[in-house]
């Protein structure tokens, strides 16, 4: 008898619930009656707590297009792992027990990049590790796209478009601000998408007079209006000179809840316009997964089953060049995917006349 556990770590997003169907029906194939699943709830909190269901067939049915997660999520910091405290004792010690508890013979896992640290550190205790790399920042290192990114964009390009409409009737400036708090994959997708006119990234600090500049040309050329799409890790050039627990004292000490409240005010004071933020927030990871992001998260939890089929463990599932490949979890953990400056779609976007706050 084959035992397979299957948890979901970290932020939702869209295709979790159909990379959990593409892993369960592919199991089934694969091995028929000769499989058990486990549902671990809550993420690793589940599998740290002994938290878990047998999972029946039925429930691998009717989820391609839903929201979420069946198995609920949880965060579970990497860095707070190896710490034992008296609520939970040894983390790494309860997870492992708990995976001997079930009688797995492989444990197979949705996440981001915290997830995958918390993976790796189990495939290096000695755990049969498979992943699938889920998160809307699509920052993972190892792969071209994660699911879920492909779905936020969606949300957040429609955000945008609806915005252009009272921008247009109000003839304002509006910002909107988008996830992603180190990566700008989003937002330059979205803003893209959405025709923003300026596109503020994490990875190209920006100065307000740059952004200032393009209110100004837009309103003198006769445009009513401008749009802003910022991610809400956007460093000004000021901040990105400074260290990390600097930049942190800064952001505290500021009377702003984000960067696009802070930008509105410093744009009205340099332009006189009258600006507005929109934070789409959370809905930019709730809802059904777009079709792409459906079949994407299928592709992975099938190519999940297969390495677990050939006790191919310590692997992530990618997707390099539209092929699926597995991925060594240790190449993987600790390394955030950032957008290259010289990257093909950020010179499309100059060359149409998008501004990214730097020029």
């Amino acid at each position: 008898m084959k035992r397979v556990g299957i948890l979901t770590s970290g932020g939702d997003c869209q295709g979790l619930n159909a990379a959990i169907r593409g892993l369960g029906k592919a199991l089934y194939q694969a091995f028929g009656k000769d499989i058990e699943i486990y549902g671990i709830e809550d993420g690793y909190r589940g599998l740290i707590e002994g938290n878990y269901h047998k999972m029946k067939e039925s429930e691998f049915s009717g989820i391609l297009n839903l929201g979420g997660t069946i198995l609920g999520t949880s965060r579970q910091p990497f860095k707070l792992m190896r710490v034992v405290d008296e609520n939970s004792g040894d983390k790494v010690q309860n997870m492992k027990d708990n995976y001997r508890k079930m009688g797995l013979d492989c444990l197979a896992i949705l996440g981001g990049n915290g997830t995958h640290k918390t993976a790796n550190l189990l495939s290096q205790e000695g755990l049969h590790v498979v992943t699938m790399p889920k998160t809307i920042d699509n920052d993972i290192w190892g792969t071209d796209i994660t699911f879920g990114f492909q779905s936020a964009v969606d949300v957040a390009a429609n955000v945008l478009d609806s915005i252009h409409t009272t921008a247009t009737s109000h003839g304002r400036v509006f910002i909107v601000e988008i996830m992603g708090h180190k990566v700008g994959w989003l937002t330059l997708h979205a803003g893209i998408a959405g025709s923003a006119d300026a596109i503020l990234l994490p990875e190209i600090p920006y100065s307000i007079d740059s952004i200032s500049k393009v209110i100004e040309q837009r309103s003198k050329a006769g445009k009513r209006f401008s749009i802003i799409a910022v991610a809400e890790g956007a460093l000004s050039k000021k901040e990105a000179k400074m260290s990390k627990k600097e930049l942190k004292a800064a952001r505290a000490a500021e009377p702003y809840p984000s960067v696009a409240y802070r930008l509105a005010k410093q744009l009205e004071d340099a332009t006189g316009h009258e600006i507005r933020v929109a934070v789409p927030g959370h809905i930019q990871r709730g809802g059904s997964p777009c079709p792409f992001d459906r079949v994407l998260s299928t592709r992975f939890g099938a190519a999940a089953a297969r390495l677990i089929r050939e006790k191919k463990y310590g692997y992530m599932v990618a997707m390099r060049n539209n092929v699926i490949v597995p991925v060594p979890l240790s190449e993987v953990a600790g390394k955030l995917k950032t957008v290259p400056l010289d990257l093909d779609i950020i010179q499309t976007a100059r060359d149409i006349g998008v501004s990214f706050g730097d020029e």
